[in-house]
């Protein structure tokens, strides 16, 4: 079953990568057939009687009866949906992802919107079909982290609102720091070869893995020996196509450390999208966006780029890519503001699913949202509700996980510079093996034994926790941008 799975993405990752245009109808079918046939093989009644009966059995392992327990969860879940279903949710999927694409050519949601709307009654199919206590929106949310749910959601997004909001006011009250460097001319050539050195000194098993272009960055695993990832370049913009590569890093870090013998099983597969979060936001803002970052690679920045950057310093490249403005690209957005950006998305998508908005009311509500929220008007669609490919893909209940996973990381972090003997003399060397091998053993080799909350009490001893993200924003940029009120205490 784990075989024809991955076949199907294995398929998806090639049509957002390599594949011709006129592949699309065909490539369509291909995996909706894929999809159909692992969904009948996981839901038969044989598969459902070897899963009964070995619940039964008392001479299993712990980790055995894990396996059994989640893929009977897993087999009940699945059963709620019907092969037809499932083959037409993979078609609807696959067209959206084309005329999304054709809709960010044309600048123009009306091309997306059609395809949209019939995405989104299925999803609200599905979530009705799986079924939920309080909020249809919850049946989503579950399924990218189990338990999580709207109650749990806007009671973080609630805690961190305000907190952001008085941050982001001291920053704007302050000089802004200088980025212009990171805007000029950068080949694609030369970006891609950086991109690609950085990646491999920093770990990333080249023998297990790959990077590729995409419209929108990702990664995607087929086992733990074969881990992809994409990124975009932008000639113009160095900080895209360089934290792109940091931030799809840290997801096939992941995906790399799963247990290679747990194929196949719930205990070979990622906690959480939230967990997966934790890790490509650790990466990409914990490691790649510190001082300690900048003092270690400036060189490499200087020897691919000596024209725009030779007399860059690496305390002027800190301040640089942690530069805190609003803006409209979630993914280009700065550790701050990002989570504006989600927390948009969180709640148009509620909307959504409540009936409360339709498929047309979406670039409206954005843009009223982005002016009011960010300060920012968005001027087209492509720059708004058309940024994100997630949608495409009918990953309804995903955004919310960005966030999370970036609270996640800060707590995750703060706990291993306490356990890690010399961890920032190390990534000062550029030397990332102690802090890998640190979550290799704390959450990657775990598989789903644990929900997301409950991997954070044994990791740090307590549950989700966003005053640790808090405090590591105000002691930042208290620094960066010299704001006393924000400075840590001496």
């Amino acid at each position: 079953m784990a075989d024809i799975r991955y076949a199907g993405a294995l398929m998806q990752w090639d049509q957002e990568t390599y594949m011709p245009p006129k592949g699309a109808t065909s490539r369509g079918r291909q995996i909706a057939t894929l999809s159909e046939t692992a969904h009948q093989l996981f839901t038969e009644q044989y598969t459902g009687d070897l899963i009964t009966e070995l619940l039964q059995r008392t001479n299993l392992t712990a980790k055995q009866k894990k396996n059994v327990q989640l893929s009977h969860e897993d087999y009940t879940k699945q059963h709620k949906y019907n092969s037809q279903f499932v083959r037409k949710m993979a078609e609807v999927v696959n067209k959206s992802f084309h005329s999304w694409i054709e809709a960010r050519k044309a600048n123009d949601f009306r091309v997306f919107a059609p395809d949209l709307s019939i995405l989104i009654e299925m999803k609200k199919q599905e979530a009705d079909l799986l079924g939920y206590k309080e909020h249809r929106y919850d049946a989503l949310l579950g399924e990218h982290d189990k338990g999580s749910t709207v109650k749990k959601v806007d009671e973080v997004f609630n805690t961190v609102r305000q907190p952001l909001k008085k941050i982001l006011e001291s920053i704007q009250k302050k000089t802004q720091v200088d980025d212009h460097f990171l805007y000029q001319h950068f080949p694609k050539e030369k970006q891609w070869a950086f991109g690609m050195e950085l990646l491999k000194q920093a770990g990333y098993d080249f023998d297990a893995g790959r990077q590729d272009i995409s419209e929108h960055p990702f990664s995607v695993s087929f086992n733990s020996n074969d881990v992809r990832i994409t990124t975009r370049i932008n000639e113009t913009d160095l900080t895209s196509m360089t934290w792109s590569c940091i931030h799809e890093l840290g997801h096939a870090f992941y995906e790399q450390g799963l247990p290679a013998e747990e194929y196949g099983l719930p205990l070979g597969e990622a906690i959480s999208y939230t967990i997966h979060e934790s890790q490509s936001r650790l990466w990409e803002n914990h490691v790649g966006r510190s001082a300690v970052f900048c003092e270690s690679w400036i060189p490499l920045f200087h020897s691919y780029f000596p024209d725009q950057l030779k007399n860059i310093s690496a305390e002027e490249l800190y301040k640089a890519i942690n530069k805190v403005q609003p803006s409209l690209i979630r993914t280009e957005a700065d550790e701050l503001t990002y989570h504006f950006h989600v927390m948009i998305r969180y709640e148009l998508e509620k909307q959504l699913l409540e009936n409360n908005l339709t498929t047309s009311d979406i670039p409206g509500f954005w843009n009223e949202a982005y002016a009011k929220d960010l300060g920012v008007i968005v001027p087209d669609d492509k720059n708004g509700c058309l940024q994100d490919v997630h949608w495409s893909h009918g990953s309804f209940g995903y955004f919310a996980t960005y966030s999370l996973g970036s609270f996640y990381a800060s707590q995750f972090y703060t706990t291993a510079t306490h356990e890690i003997p010399l961890l920032e003399e190390n990534l000062r060397q550029r030397q990332t093996f102690s802090l890998l091998q640190w979550l290799r053993n704390q959450v990657h080799s775990h598989g789903r034994i644990f929900t997301s909350d409950e991997l954070c009490g044994r990791i740090t001893g307590e549950g989700l926790n966003v005053q640790h993200f808090i405090r590591y924003l105000i002691e930042k940029y208290g620094v960066i941008y010299n704001i006393d009120e924000l400075k840590p205490e001496r």
